[in-house]
This record gives C-alpha cells, sequence and structure tokens, in this order.
C-alpha cells in the first residue's frame, strides 16, 4: 500500500476562475495561505477586488477557452475552483478540468440548487451560496425557538 504524502501549502496549485466576490476573496484567502494561485476573468477590473498583498497571477481572457486553461498551466493543477455567476460556464469549466485535464479536484459555485443533482450526476462537488444560506438561516431559526422553549 502507497502512503500519499500530503503537500504543504506552497506546493499547491490552485486556478480560480472568476474574480467576482467570491473568486477575489477566495483566491487572497488562498495567495494569504501560501498557496500558488491564478486568477482568471474576463473583466480586467474585476482584479481589483483582490486584495492588496495577493501574491498569485492574474490571467484577464475566457476561464471556458482551452488556449487560456492551458496559459494557466491546469495541467499542473491541483485544485480548479469555477466560481463565475454563470452556472453553464461553471459546469463547463469542472468537466473540462476533470475530464480532459485529470485535476485532482474540481470545485464549482452551484447558484441554482434545481441544478444540484446535475452536478451530482458528473461528480463535481459543489458550493451552493444559496443552499449554504438557507441552512444557516433554519439553523438560526431553530435556535431562536430553542431560546425561546428554555426562556419560558
Amino acid at each position: 500500500m502507497k502512503l500519499l504524502k500530503k503537500k504543504n501549502k506552497s506546493d499547491e496549485y490552485i486556478i480560480v476562475i472568476g474574480c467576482g466576490r467570491l473568486g477575489s476573496h477566495l483566491a487572497s484567502l488562498l495567495s494569504r495561505d501560501g498557496c500558488s494561485v491564478v486568477i482568471i476573468d474576463k473583466d480586467e477590473k474585476s482584479f481589483s477586488s483582490l486584495e492588496q498583498d495577493f501574491g498569485g497571477f492574474t490571467i484577464e481572457a475566457d476561464g471556458i477557452e482551452d488556449e487560456v486553461l492551458r496559459e494557466a498551466k491546469i495541467d499542473q493543477a491541483d485544485v480548479l475552483v469555477a466560481t463565475t455567476d454563470d452556472d453553464n460556464a461553471n459546469i463547463m469549466i469542472a468537466q473540462i478540468a476533470k475530464v480532459v485535464y485529470k485535476v485532482p479536484k474540481v470545485i464549482a459555485r452551484l447558484h441554482d440548487p434545481n441544478r444540484y443533482k446535475i452536478y451530482q450526476e458528473l461528480d463535481i462537488e459543489t458550493v451552493s451560496p444559496t443552499i449554504l444560506s438557507a441552512l444557516e438561516f433554519q439553523n438560526i431559526i431553530a435556535r431562536d425557538f430553542e431560546d425561546i422553549e428554555e426562556a419560558n
């Protein structure tokens, strides 16, 4: 049995596609953690959302394009995260990364919870801000009801 050696954070190469609020914050956090990060976005202005200490690289281009992914060295990536505002783009990028380039860990942002099953069938890990927010609201409401019951 072969044991896999865990990489140091500085050895982790991560590509983030989409430099909106989520993508820029994630890329900044990962960079601060010492990961090698490349972030791709069509709009150069979006890179201004990155924190000033962001130590990664930026590519102004469409992250769906194969040439752009190769420029970002997707064949060397340990992780790819698709965080655009477009579910169709995210699923396409995730499939390309997973199937064509065999990126070990692929994660996609999912806006529409009704599409969750499609991502599951394609074996793509997802994070849905809508689902996470609903669960947190549910937890807060349940906690508040417990507090009310204890007070009575």
